[in-house]
């Protein structure tokens, strides 16, 4: 395959260019993936107030999976067949109309609880999930053909996303604190900030990324091996493809392996982040908000146990750059993440006989560790195979994320249930 007006030579010479800008379009995306549904769980104490008896952080949650991971298992079996550009761009604009949506619904029933604007939330968050499915999964395969860095890069701008609002969250609490409505106010203003948020996310993929040096060289090179999920990207970058003969192309296409074989080669990376989520979301954010009691902090214990966590899950999506500290045996992976379920008791007991100090160290471990973990599988895992390969690896290895995700946020339950309290 050929690259229109470039020859080998002016390829080589502009396969970096771009690189800082491209890394930072990757945070950027990573937080509009997940800003949104971030700003929903952390104005959790306004849903609590307006629907105290549905269980509002749970529920949300438990509505919000099935749609992300039954939208990414059918992304993920037919990602040979999905333009990349049109379900990214659908991710990111079904993102920017529910969260602008949740707005006029709040001022559509004039802040009041009900049943009614309980499932009218459902319905949008719903519609979250699936523009999860269609973000996470396309981003993360899209990158995982590109420079280790940009997977990285997109990680760390998710985790990004929770320290951005978690940090809004306690500024606009202590600003609204005492004013009437103030709750609802800090909602309103978090949604809005969201919406904007996922607006720049489609101008920045849609204008930005495609165009950029090293991006329409990965992009090119993975057409060349057989990619035709590339194609729109590289138009609207102005690159054209030409295949020099149709046999070149056909053998490209029957020396990938299929996403079977992809997946038994990589099954325990896949078995690796579906447990690191599963233990995740079984604690947070369901646990933090109604199995921690009662504290110094009061009503702001669950904010700071929150705030927390998103701090050390960032901190921890940048301590794979460590070269030492980074894992990469497939063995040292399966240990280090099956070790994190030593954290369940260890949050039960603190959370029934010790005091905030040792509950905000356990949330930090449980954050570090999930970003450090997540981003070493992701990194590690591509490694080794041609782009299209690459691509559908990254779409089994974000299922499989979803599915620990929807998993964990189950069996969070077991915390009420056990209690009796539900």
């Amino acid at each position: 395959m050929t690259i229109a007006n470039e020859n080998g030579a002016a390829v080589v010479a502009v396969k970096l260019e771009g690189k800082h800008k491209a890394l930072l379009v990757c945070w950027i995306l990573g937080l509009g993936s997940l800003v949104s549904w971030n700003s929903m769980l952390t104005i959790g104490d306004y849903y609590y107030k307006l629907f105290p008896d549905y269980h509002p952080s749970r529920v949300l949650t438990l509505v919000y999976q099935p749609f992300a991971l039954g939208t990414m298992a059918l992304l993920a079996y037919n990602e040979s067949k999905v333009d990349t550009r049109k379900r990214n761009l659908a991710g990111y604009v079904l993102f920017t109309a529910s969260t602008f949506l949740l707005i006029v619904l709040d001022l559509a029933t004039s802040g009041k609880g009900g049943i009614g604007p309980y499932l009218g939330i459902c319905a949008l968050v719903g519609c979250f999930g699936v523009a999860d499915a269609h973000v996470q999964g396309g981003m993360v395969g899209d990158l995982s053909f590109m420079h280790p860095d940009f997977i990285q890069s997109f990680m760390v701008g998710l985790a990004a996303a929770g320290v951005l609002t978690s940090a809004m969250r306690l500024i606009t609490k202590a600003g609204f604190d005492k004013d009437h409505n103030g709750l609802r106010k800090g909602a309103m203003l978090f949604l809005a900030i969201s919406t904007f948020f996922e607006f720049v996310c489609i101008l920045l993929y849609a204008f930005v990324f495609p165009k950029l040096p090293i991006v329409k060289h990965y992009r090119a090179k993975a057409a060349s091996e057989g990619s035709k999920t590339v194609s729109a990207d590289l138009a609207a970058a102005g690159v054209t493809t030409q295949t020099d003969h149709d046999q070149v192309e056909d053998e490209a296409k029957q020396q990938r392996l299929s996403t079977k074989q992809l997946l038994m080669k990589n099954i325990d990376y896949a078995i690796d982040l579906f447990l690191i989520y599963v233990l995740t979301l079984s604690i947070f954010p369901g646990f933090l908000y109604e199995n921690t009691g009662k504290h110094q902090l009061g009503d702001w214990y669950s904010l700071v146990l929150i705030a927390m966590y998103n701090v050390f899950d960032l901190i921890g999506r940048y301590t794979p750059l460590i070269k030492s500290v980074k894992l990469e045996s497939r063995k040292g992976l399966m240990i280090a993440i099956l070790s994190r379920f030593l954290l369940i008791p260890a949050f039960y007991f603190t959370a029934k006989y010790g005091d905030q100090g040792w509950m905000l160290m356990l949330i930090s471990v449980l954050g570090v560790s999930n970003g450090h973990l997540t981003v070493c599988v992701l990194t590690v895992a591509p490694k080794g195979y041609k782009g299209p390969e690459q691509n559908a690896l990254g779409n089994l290895l974000v299922l499989f994320l979803l599915g620990g995700i929807f998993a964990g946020v189950a069996l969070d339950w077991l915390w009420i249930i056990g209690n009796g309290t539900f």
